[in-house]
């Protein structure tokens, strides 16, 4: 499985963007994909995930300004992200993998960061 994510840059605080990441290769070994997040000196957080079926999940911290949605045919996955401010300055990484019921989202597969930086 291959992911290729884009739509990282520079957006001014407030502004929104929109990451894509599109998935190739055996792509019937997953059921979902999530994005992720790391900032400097932190660590890799959850932002979102949505299974093939387009049920979406996101961490309670995550809720209200980013929108996680799927295009099953193009096996892409997209991050809507609004009102942004510099705390969500960081690299976004895809992944891939299998949600199971209701057990936590297991990334299998991982596709490069895109870095979103948002300035004031």
């Amino acid at each position: 499985v291959q992911l290729q994510a884009s739509g990282g840059g520079l957006v001014q605080t407030g502004g929104s963007l929109r990451l894509s990441c599109a998935a190739s290769g055996s792509v019937f070994l997953f059921n979902a994909m999530g994005w992720y997040r790391q900032a400097p000196g932190n660590r890799r957080e959850l932002v979102a995930t949505v299974t093939t079926r387009g049920v979406a999940n996101y961490p309670d911290s995550m809720k209200g300004r980013f929108t996680i949605s799927n295009d099953d045919a193009k096996n892409t996955v997209y991050l809507q992200m609004d009102s942004l401010n510099s705390e969500d300055t960081a690299v976004y990484s895809c992944s891939a993998g299998l949600k199971l019921g209701d057990r936590p989202y297991n990334p299998m597969y991982w596709g490069q960061g895109t870095l979103v930086t948002v300035s004031s």
